[in-house]
């Protein structure tokens, strides 16, 4: 049996924590409330959040606004469940954390870097939105207490190298 017990907690990384983490760390703590804890941080964290993050979530039927971008600095030293890295950016300044946390990565396309009309850059922001929904979803139906710990770490990588898109 899994040695985890919930509430699981899983930390989101990015690089600037202001869309896809943020994006990542609302609906999973809208959808896996009480038995995920969700946090989000960014290597080099921005000023703010992403307004068409908080838009999306917004239309979601997420309040996400007042919300700062935060840093990695006191998260390392925490006992994680979880560690999912949403950009390759991250992934390869990820640090190292206590304990045997089940490390994933989720990699997408940045909406932030969409160039084109406020409409355009709405849609990439949804997009994202979507996508990382469907993969959340797909981490809400694992059986996390009932499985070993590698069959369980393979499922959740599983879900960002394909799970959740397409659709």
């Amino acid at each position: 049996m899994s040695a985890l017990i919930p509430p699981y907690r899983v930390l989101i990384l990015c690089t600037g924590n202001s869309a896809r983490s943020q994006i990542a760390e609302a609906l999973l703590a809208h959808k896996g409330a009480g038995r995920f804890e969700a946090v989000s941080a960014g290597s080099k964290p921005a000023s703010r959040v992403n307004p068409f993050a908080v838009e999306a979530l917004r239309e979601a039927g997420i309040a996400w606004e007042g919300r700062v971008p935060k840093g990695l600095a006191g998260l390392e030293g925490q006992r994680w469940d979880f560690v999912i890295t949403v950009c390759d950016r991250a992934r390869e300044a990820c640090p190292i954390f206590p304990g045997t946390p089940i490390l994933a990565h989720w990699g997408m396309p940045d909406p932030a870097e969409v160039e084109g009309s406020d409409e355009v850059k709405r849609r990439a922001f949804r997009d994202t939105l979507v996508t990382l929904g469907r993969r959340i979803d797909l981490l809400l139906a694992l059986p996390v207490d009932k499985l070993e710990r590698l069959a369980l770490e393979r499922q959740v990588r599983e879900i960002g190298r394909g799970g959740g898109e397409g659709g």
